[in-house]
């Protein structure tokens, strides 16, 4: 096992996890908005009251002049720039690399991220599938346009660095740092999982269907993730399913609560939170065992083991 046990190389005492976490979220949240802030400051020019407009409907770039994949691009530039910020700080902060922080190794393991991306947007295209065919009343044909192919391009290019972002820092990073602080593998998935949901309580559709309601889907998700990280040993094969379940929202079906509001293929009218909380349920089991089988996982114990520091003498504070 190396991804967990790499946590103890560096310096590795908690309060650098807790600085790393913060500065990563202010330098997405402030740095990561400039680009949207200049647009708004240039369209203010013609027309003073853009502020509140955008204010009003956060998912109506036109009021900006831009097009939804220009605004689609802005929602994701802070992931990227905190996805920076985190590839600058972790070898200054915690002697450590990047892909460490990903596997505990110095290589990536591309095949996990690829198989893995598949298999979620196979799972994900026959539960939309099933869906349309058991309720065509609640999905509507939203774009056929030229437009869905730009969508699946920019969705394509920039998904991928929103995932790496929150797996990278979730799945990954915090993920160690914990395992650092309790010694085990369970902790680390439960809060990393619980830290993940409330990342996302300010998405619209919380505000939609109340905190209470979408949490356990979020924490779901961070669940999921975190037990193939495990088992998997890094982070790719998390990475993949992320990048896949994003990309295919993007493209194939919205709705007017979603936080990813783009041109797609679908609109849903009618959101069930319970009924999409118990698909994702029995999604995430059916992908965790057909992943097992072809990765050739070892027995779900492993979640339970203790993690071992092996470099305890060379650890730095």
């Amino acid at each position: 096992m190396n991804h967990l046990e790499s946590t103890f190389t560096g310096k590795n005492s908690f309060w650098r996890y807790i600085v790393m976490f913060a500065v990563v979220l202010i330098v997405s949240n402030t740095i990561g908005a400039v680009p949207l802030l200049i647009a708004m400051l240039i369209k203010s020019v013609s027309n003073p009251a853009v502020f509140s407009q955008l204010a009003a409907n956060p998912n109506d770039f036109s009021v900006i002049g831009l097009n939804p994949d220009a605004g689609f691009v802005m929602m994701l530039f802070p992931f990227i720039a905190g996805l920076i910020a985190f590839i600058l700080l972790v070898k200054p902060l915690n002697n450590r690399t990047l892909r460490l922080t990903i596997n505990g190794t110095g290589r990536i393991r591309w095949d996990r991220f690829f198989l893995s991306g598949t298999v979620w947007l196979i799972l994900s295209a026959l539960y939309l599938f099933f869906y349309l065919k058991l309720d065509p009343s609640n999905f509507t044909l939203n774009n056929k346009t030229v437009s869905l192919i730009i969508l699946s391009i920019v969705s394509v290019l920039f998904i991928p660095f929103q995932a790496a972002f929150e797996e990278v820092l979730f799945r990954g990073y915090l993920m160690q740092g914990f395992a650092a602080l309790v010694k085990n593998r369970w902790f680390p998935l439960i809060m990393t999982s619980v830290l993940f949901g409330l990342m996302h309580a300010f998405n619209p559709e919380v505000k939609e269907f109340g905190f209470f309601i979408m949490m356990p889907q979020y924490i779901a998700f961070g669940l999921i993730f975190g037990i193939i990280t495990i088992l998997d040993d890094g982070i790719e094969a998390a990475m993949g399913a992320h990048t896949a379940n994003n990309i295919f929202l993007c493209i194939m079906v919205t709705n007017r609560s979603s936080a990813l509001q783009t041109h797609a293929l679908y609109e849903q009218y009618n959101i069930h939170p319970w009924t999409e909380f118990s698909a994702l349920v029995i999604t995430g089991i059916i992908f965790i065992i057909i992943l097992k089988i072809i990765f050739r996982w070892r027995t779900f114990s492993v979640l339970f083991e203790k993690v071992k520091n092996k470099n305890a003498v060379n650890q730095i504070p």
